[in-house]
């Protein structure tokens, strides 16, 4: 993950045009967006400053510094954190395993939600848990163990394009957090294979991953296709889990008496009774 700084900078650079920030645009530009002085100028600090910062060779830098360029660069509330976090390596606490068990009782609330697909969530957007929604909806039991990973399954399981209706969409979120992770976590070896091998499999992954951009997926609406029930609309909610920092607990929670409940509902049914497909499931797909 070197030179993380450096290309988020410049990646965010590329995307504010002068005359976005009320500088004129004079001679011909190599590259988009505002170039290294303007940024300089425009959060006021020295051009060798703001140049050193960018290579990676600067000072620590304050929080009045990192602010100003935030602003210039329009960046916002998480995209500003992630600044800080990739702006001070030095001053990262020494990285802890990662947590691959999920303790009781919070697979006892999973198993609460009923009428909600749920699962757990840890570093690298790994599947830890989930209750029998969750698993009729995504199949993660049917998944070897190594393929519980949603970066994973949304650029190299088979059928994923058409399992989302929206699949670039749920690409670009998908590697925004996964690229989020990856500033929390600069030394997590497994998270650095793993973008290895999605930039080497995925040519769609690597350019999205060059984009550099970074999103919390605290809540939002999924589309699927799904095999058995066929079209649903899936808000969420994505929950931190108090004492565990690194786990998330996503929700599906769809509309009380809409279609998509209906459908999750027979869902619910289907996963109950067993592989047999229910008549009315192929008639909701006829």
């Amino acid at each position: 993950m070197d030179g993380e700084l450096g290309d988020f900078l410049r990646s965010r650079r590329a995307r504010i045009s002068p005359e976005d920030v009320g500088l004129n645009s004079y001679g011909r530009r190599r590259v988009p967006g505002l170039r290294r002085e303007e940024v300089a100028q425009l959060a006021g600090v020295s051009v060798d400053y703001y140049i050193r910062l960018e290579q990676g060779r600067g000072p620590s830098v304050s929080d009045a510094v990192l602010d100003a360029i935030a602003r210039v660069l329009r960046l916002d509330g998480t995209e500003q954190a992630y600044l800080r976090t990739v702006a001070r390596p030095n001053g990262r606490k020494a990285p802890a395993p990662a947590v691959r068990r999920v303790r009781p009782g919070l697979r006892l609330l999973l198993d609460l939600f009923d009428r909600a697909p749920a699962f757990v969530l840890g570093r690298r957007m790994d599947v830890l848990a989930w209750n029998a929604l969750g698993d009729a909806l995504n199949g993660f039991s049917r998944m070897p163990a190594g393929e519980r990973n949603m970066p994973r399954q949304a650029f190299l399981a088979p059928g994923a394009r058409e399992l989302y209706p929206d699949w670039p969409a749920v690409a670009a979120e998908t590697v925004a957090h996964l690229r989020l992770d990856a500033g929390l976590h600069p030394d997590d070896k497994e998270l650095a294979a793993l973008v290895g091998e999605l930039s080497v499999k995925s040519e769609d992954f690597r350019r999205l991953w060059a984009d550099h951009q970074v999103k919390a997926k605290t809540y939002g609406v999924k589309r699927m296709a799904h095999p058995v029930v066929g079209a649903l609309t899936l808000p969420y909610e994505t929950l931190a889990v108090p004492g565990e920092p690194e786990l998330s607990l996503v929700v599906y929670t769809p509309e009380p008496g809409s279609e998509t409940a209906e459908r999750v509902a027979l869902l619910a049914s289907w996963s109950a009774q067993g592989p047999e497909e229910p008549k009315d499931a192929r008639e909701l797909r006829a």
